[in-house]
């Protein structure tokens, strides 16, 4: 896939992960995942900034279905006082479920105001974000040829790692060549 969208082609489903130089303590070795771009934009969340805040403390129907660890996640700078939910289903369905979207194969967006029960066996695991990252148009596709992100190809296991905070280093030993060499870059780069 080519790193600058045009009207065919879409960062949707992808991952962004900073680079390691990148500056905005926003996104410092942050990887988010693209939930839709397109010409008005792009709209994602920051799959490794796990918070200290229970899902149970403030969303407690929806812990069953919610992945370890079981907290939510800060999703980005973006209306941090929202809640968005990222779901992915057990398995890829002819039919969305009642309260399930999808953005990209199996993994769409979760409507918290349905009753959890409703979504019960359908997925495979969620994570609840406190606010997203969002770009304007143009916005992301001049970061990416700055080379303040990589955009790299996402597994559904990205969005509810049991590790997420070993996500950003993960994600780049999975790349083949002089890729997988930022995975050791040290966390402030002035320092190698």
């Amino acid at each position: 896939m080519p790193d600058h969208p045009s009207e065919t082609s879409s960062y949707t489903g992808k991952l962004l992960v900073a680079a390691p130089a990148m500056a905005d303590p926003n996104f410092h070795r942050c990887v988010v995942l693209v939930l839709d771009h397109d010409s008005t934009g792009t709209l994602g969340v920051i799959l490794n900034r796990a918070l200290d805040l229970p899902v149970a403390d403030v969303l407690p129907d929806w812990t069953g279905d919610v992945s370890t660890p079981e907290t939510v996640f800060g999703g980005g700078p973006v209306a941090p006082d929202s809640a968005l939910a990222v779901g992915v289903l057990a398995v890829q369905a002819d039919e969305a479920p009642l309260g399930w979207r999808e953005m990209h194969g199996r993994v769409g967006l979760v409507d918290l105001d349905t009753p959890a029960e409703v979504l019960a066996g359908a997925l495979m695991g969620m994570r609840v974000f406190a606010g997203y990252a969002g770009w304007q148009s143009g916005q992301l596709e001049a970061e990416v040829a700055e080379g303040a992100w990589l955009v790299l190809d996402a597994l559904v296991e990205d969005v509810v790692t049991g590790t997420p905070e070993l996500l950003w280093t993960n994600v780049l030993r999975r790349q083949v060549g002089d890729l997988r060499l930022l995975a050791t870059c040290p966390i402030d780069p002035a320092l190698n």
